[in-house]
């Protein structure tokens, strides 16, 4: 997604906003077919236009997707639960062929796979992002010598020195957090993700896809941009804090249901 004008009152400019994916060309004659992870992207990515283009906002500095780092992912990953949303999926979801829609048993077997592994790939992205805080909660006097005894060390105190699960990037080549713009917020991925999987139970738990969810979407939080406080902007959708439970089911590392809105509070999140 690329915004290539702000919409701002300030200015009187409304936004401009496209999405561009890369896909392979087919052969001569073969209708383009995506995979399903292609097709994720191109719901996720459209989050992000919407995001764009139903911005409200007085400044450009805060139109659409300009928020903090560890919200910009999250409108986007909400809006990936339409692409197996049942009303939507049987609109494009057909084979090529026949027409036939998408088994039911087939996609079953594609959401479970998604639980696959998830212990390993949470544990090295929470190991990861516990170093890149390690190393930017440092004072200049404090810098060590020995970059991977510090390492060591600080994946012992955290609890997760386990070689048979290193953190997905070591500190020499950790570029994210050094030279990518995600310095002490590598972290964001998955706190975003926490909110995403929060607000799609929210949703499903008060209706799914209506015209009611989404204009309350669109105007408590799309339309906000980054001109208010972004952990507010969610709290006032969803009307509490935020709750990990929904996340850890998603991932299968849940022994309980997800909570919803209507049980008794869980223990609260915390970015």
């Amino acid at each position: 997604m690329n915004a290539y004008v702000q919409q701002s009152e300030l200015f009187g400019t409304k936004p401009v906003v496209a999405n561009h994916l890369n896909i392979p060309k087919p052969p001569a004659g073969e209708p383009t077919l995506l995979t399903y992870d292609e097709v994720r992207t191109a719901f996720h990515e459209f989050g992000h236009a919407l995001h764009g283009m139903f911005s409200n906002v007085k400044y450009p500095r805060f139109s659409g997707t300009s928020v903090p780092r560890d919200f910009v992912e999250y409108p986007s990953q909400v809006n990936e639960m339409w692409a197996i949303w049942p009303e939507v999926l049987k609109n494009y979801a057909k084979h090529y062929k026949t027409g036939d829609p998408i088994p039911q048993p087939l996609l079953d077997k594609v959401l479970a796979a998604e639980k696959f592994n998830q212990g390993f790939k949470t544990t090295e992205y929470l190991s990861a992002s516990i170093l890149d805080q390690a190393w930017h909660q440092l004072k200049p006097d404090q810098i060590p010598a020995d970059a991977m005894a510090f390492e060591t060390e600080a994946l012992h105190k955290a609890g997760v020195d386990f070689p048979p699960v290193p953190p997905r990037y070591r500190s020499p080549y950790f570029s994210h957090v050094f030279t990518s713009g995600y310095s002490a917020g590598y972290y964001s991925y998955l706190w975003s993700e926490v909110l995403d999987a929060d607000t799609v139970e929210w949703i499903k738990t008060n209706g799914g896809l209506k015209r009611e969810n989404g204009d309350r979407f669109r105007s408590m939080l799309l339309s906000r941009g980054g001109s208010s406080d972004a952990l507010g902007l969610f709290k006032a959708f969803v009307g509490r804090d935020p709750y990990i439970e929904p996340l850890l089911e998603r991932r299968g590392l849940a022994k309980t249901p997800a909570t919803d809105s209507k049980t008794e509070p869980p223990a609260q999140a915390n970015p």
